[in-house]
């Protein structure tokens, strides 16, 4: 696999979709959670794709309960609560896990093409973040402590490159 296009995922509806749909398009993927001391990350996420979607920009979330269980719920309540209380309208994924002899093969791909501090693949936390440009290369790897604002500057220089 050569780029985010090459994979797909299952939206949190159960309806598949090709990454490749995106093609062209700044990507934001996210794995989040709804119990967690980040959650309200959420909040700051609906803000970048208020602000760029028009620009080319689309935010995707992979909830996960890989970390201290905290995405317990199917994916119609981890879908209802993302809309209920943080007004999200990116594309949310259904719940899938981010590490290991499981984890889906994007996460497995991005891992390995932007890996953590001292080289590790492995996703430490919720709400790690990978920027990916709009030929489909990850650009860039945030930490579960970097704020969705925190990335303006990245987002916008990938969504002005040509």
């Amino acid at each position: 696999m050569t780029s985010v296009y090459d994979f797909q995922a299952t939206r949190i509806d159960g309806k598949p979709v090709k990454l490749s749909t995106f093609r062209g398009q700044v990507l934001l993927i996210v794995n989040t959670a709804s119990k967690c001391g980040f959650t309200p990350q959420f909040e700051g996420l609906e803000a970048l794709h208020e602000k760029y979607a028009d620009q080319g920009l689309t935010v995707l979330g992979f909830p996960s309960n890989q970390f201290g269980g905290q995405d317990p719920g199917s994916n119609e309540e981890i879908g209802a609560f993302c809309m209920t209380n943080y007004g999200v309208s990116f594309p949310m994924m259904e719940k899938i896990d981010v590490n290991g002899s499981g984890a889906l093969p994007l996460y497995q791909w991005l891992t390995k093409e932007k890996p953590g501090l001292l080289g590790s693949t492995a996703i430490k936390w919720n709400f790690t973040k990978f920027l990916v440009g709009r030929d489909g290369a990850v650009l860039k790897r945030y930490a579960p402590l970097d704020t969705p604002a925190s990335l303006t500057r990245d987002i916008e220089a990938a969504l002005a490159a040509t």
